[in-house]
Parts: C-alpha cells; structure tokens; sequence
C-alpha cells in the first residue's frame, strides 16, 4: 500500500478543521461537563449513601439491624422516646449545646473583633492558635481533657462538657465572624464614634446588625458542633453525665437494635434543618 505524500499536508489540515470547528468544541465541552458532573455526582452519592441507607434501617421490623429493611414500622422511634436512658442522654446533650452555643457565640464575637479590628502583634499566630481546637485531632483533646478533668471530677459534669464543648465550638465562630467582620466598612463603626457613640454602643447598634446573619450562622454551628460531638464526649462522659454520643456508643456495643438507626435518623434530620437555616441566613445580604 502506498502512500501518497504530496497530498498529507493537504489532508492534515483539514482534518483539524473538522476538530476545531464550533460545533465539535461545542459537543466536546458538554461531553467534559457531563463526565465532571457524573463523576462529581457518583462521588456525592457514595459520601451520602450510608445516611441514605441509615433511614430504612430505622424502620424495619426485625430486632437486628439489616438492608432492605424487612417490613416498615415506627416502633423504634416510639422506643426512643420512651426510653427513659435516651431521653435523659438527649436532654443532656441537648442542655450543654445550648449552653455552649451561648458561651462560645459570645467569646467567640469577641476574639473576632480582637482580630479584625484589633491592633494587636502576631495577629496571625493569634488567629491560628484560636483555630487550633479544629486542627488537632479530637481523640487527642479528649484524652487530654480527661486528664485535666479527672482530678477536678468534672468528667461527666454539665461544666466539664461546657468547657469542652466551648473549646470545640469556638473555631467556628471566629471562622464565621470574621469573615461577616470583614466585610462590614469599618468607616461605619469610625462615623458612630465620632458622633460621641461609645465602642459598646457602636457595636450594638452599627456593628451588629450588619453582622447579625453570620451571628446567627455561627450559633448553628456551634451548637451542631456541640450535639454532634461524640469522641471527646466518649473520654469525659460518665454514668452520671451521658451524651447522646456516648449512649449511641454504649448501644453499638452491648445492644445493636434499629433504635440506634432511628437515633440516627433524628440526629441527621436535626442536622440537616439547622444546616438549611444556616443556607437561609447565609443568603440574605446584609442592611448598608
């Protein structure tokens, strides 16, 4: 077979004619944006699945947990709430979150103004030191916690778990202040000074309330990251204070039912209605 070639450089560009006209980049970039899609879909769906996965559990029938469920009940739900042991550990996670959202929403505004409106040496260093409690590994602050605590006897204290639970907290609000903080004129707040306001006025009435959806946001996730808990709740818990992390944990242990599952099912559910309130705060643009 014999090739001819006078007539290649003829061929070969017109061949890359065909390939660079409008229409097959057009067709080449959509192939590309449904592969990302598709890919970017498969991967959400497997991080999902085991949540998807955890809701037919709550409901099935049997006294084990399988999948599929065989048969659909609500009976381990009503289980739930009517065990005394749940509901004591859930009214106890339930008291320190919203007390640890209070402590650390208000510590944490404030180490946010120390930062973007303070003047104050190695800022930074500060900064990440504050974010430290979301960088270390938290069975390492558990372990260390239990080690203060134990000579204190605040393992399994409402106190013990506050402090605990505000040291955990706090990252997030700082993360989430800070950036509200920042993008709140700083000209506003030099305006109601120099119209004899004090700092504190200035704060509450100029300040505040242009940062007040970040607030809000960042009381959600301090609270979620307080109910949520459960590895350093696992070092500091006793038989006399119990989270919910911790009974789910004794549970898993010694008695594997659905009603584990249908715990589970409301913990997510009451994750996913916060997160949706924090998506709605987020949304609205603050007042000029």
């Amino acid at each position: 077979m014999s090739i001819d070639h006078a007539q290649m450089p003829g061929r070969i560009p017109a061949v890359m004619g065909i390939f660079a006209s409008p229409t097959i980049r057009g067709y080449s970039r959509a192939a590309g944006i449904i592969a990302i899609g598709a890919g970017i879909g498969c991967i959400l769906f497997f991080l999902l699945l085991p949540t998807l996965i955890v809701l037919p559990m709550s409901l099935s029938e049997t006294d084990h947990i399988e999948f599929p469920p065989q048969g659909l009940t609500l009976k381990w739900y009503s289980a739930y709430f009517n065990d005394p042991d749940w509901m004591a550990a859930t009214w106890f996670s339930l008291k320190i979150a919203l007390a640890t959202t209070a402590t650390a929403t208000v510590v944490g505004i404030m180490a946010a103004l120390a930062i973007v409106r303070g003047c104050l040496p190695f800022r930074s260093t500060l900064q990440a030191l504050a974010l430290g409690p979301m960088i270390v590994p938290h069975i390492i602050l558990g372990v260390a916690l239990y080690l203060a605590f134990s000579p204190l006897q605040l393992t399994g204290s409402f106190f013990g778990f506050l402090i605990a639970h505000t040291v955990l907290a706090i990252p997030y609000v700082i993360i989430t202040v800070t950036a509200s903080l920042q993008r709140v004129d700083p000209t506003l707040e030099l305006a109601a000074l120099n119209c004899g306001a004090t700092r504190l006025q200035a704060f509450f009435l100029v300040v505040l309330p242009n940062i007040v959806p970040g607030v809000a946001a960042a009381a959600v996730f301090a609270f979620l990251a307080s109910f949520d808990e459960a590895t350093v709740a696992f070092f500091i818990s006793d038989i006399g204070g119990k989270s919910i992390g911790r009974k789910m944990f004794e549970d898993i242990d010694f008695n594997l039912t659905p009603v584990i599952a249908a715990v589970s099912t409301v913990l997510v559910a009451t994750s996913l209605l916060l997160m949706g309130t924090v998506h709605l705060l987020n949304a609205r643009k603050p007042r000029s």
